[in-house]
């Protein structure tokens, strides 16, 4: 099918999303783009629910399984390469589906980016040198020193945004406040999107999320962090931080038992979940909105198709 339309589907983890987007794409000779900052690694397909290599030989699947789990991926990075594969799918007159939860690459793709550089691996080697010796008050305080503003909008246990406005500072000696300033880096008018969101119900997502995980463990779930341990990355990069893995390690530790280990990632799954909805329900203005997941029924497909 040719069109100039690119489909965004966004929603919490477990939505269905994935399910959509490999109907949409059958339907349309579509090619479906990652958008989810896990499933660019490729050391954790489990825990990431990155599509099966079945799905990826059916419909064409760009971006998943990109990185090594020791790199540290960045929106600036993930826009730069979605821009080109969907430059791809339109000069093979393919219908570019891009699909994901990872609310902040999506924003950055349909609002655009702020040009901040990307901070070198020397300086967030630095920070984290700080965060371990000096700890997270340390780098908060600091933080109110040096950006004021950013300080204020941030809870003191957000490590991960405290370190990256810092990490901006000390390479580019302007303030995360100073870039956020700065007219946004756009890529694609928006009238070019079509907005998809699935936003079911709680338990609905609940039951869903808690079933997910249990065939996640029967899958192997507990080898596949036990591998990634063996790497012996810093704790702070991305791919040890995904939903299962901090909580497996523990297990692996024999600070948890497996059941334990099960149950706090169940939690903090669905925590994440309530997040990402809450995200979503903020700032994602949606073409087509669907409250319950998507269980490959027809109505969606062809609803969405007829705003093509």
């Amino acid at each position: 099918m040719q069109t100039s339309k690119i489909i965004i589907i966004a929603g919490p983890t477990a939505s269905g999303k994935s399910g959509l987007s490999m109907d949409l794409a059958k339907s349309l000779n579509g090619v479906i783009i990652n958008a989810d900052s896990m499933q660019v690694y490729k050391d954790i397909p489990i825990l990431a629910a990155t599509p099966s290599k079945k799905d990826q030989q059916q419909v064409p699947h760009k971006l998943y399984s990109i990185y090594d789990a020791s790199y540290h991926g960045n929106v600036v990075e993930w826009a730069t390469l979605c821009k080109e594969e969907i430059k791809k799918a339109f000069s093979n007159n393919e219908v570019p589906i891009i699909t994901g939860g990872t609310g902040m690459y999506i924003e950055a793709l349909t609002q655009g980016l702020t040009p901040i550089p990307e901070t070198s691996i020397e300086t967030r080697n630095n920070v984290d040198e700080m965060l371990k010796d000096k700890g997270l008050d340390y780098l908060y305080q600091y933080l109110e020193k040096i950006d004021p503003e950013t300080h204020s909008r941030l809870a003191p246990n957000d490590t991960t945004r405290i370190r990256r406005a810092i990490e901006i500072y000390l390479d580019t000696q302007k303030t995360l406040t100073y870039w956020h300033s700065v007219p946004l880096k756009t890529f694609y008018p928006k009238d070019r999107f079509i907005k998809v969101y699935i936003n079911p119900s709680r338990p609905e997502l609940d039951t869903r999320l808690r079933k997910r995980f249990d065939i996640m463990i029967e899958k192997g779930a507990v080898d596949e962090v036990r591998e990634l341990l063996k790497k012996n990355l810093k704790d702070t990069l991305p791919s040890m931080r995904a939903l299962g893995v901090p909580e497996l390690k523990l297990y692996l530790e024999h600070k948890l038992t497996l059941e334990e280990a099960i149950a706090l990632a169940k939690l903090h799954t669905r925590q994440y979940a309530k997040r990402q909805s809450t995200w979503f329900n903020n700032r994602f203005k949606q073409d087509h909105l669907y409250t319950s997941c998507y269980e490959h029924d027809n109505f969606f497909v062809d609803d969405i198709k007829k705003t093509l």
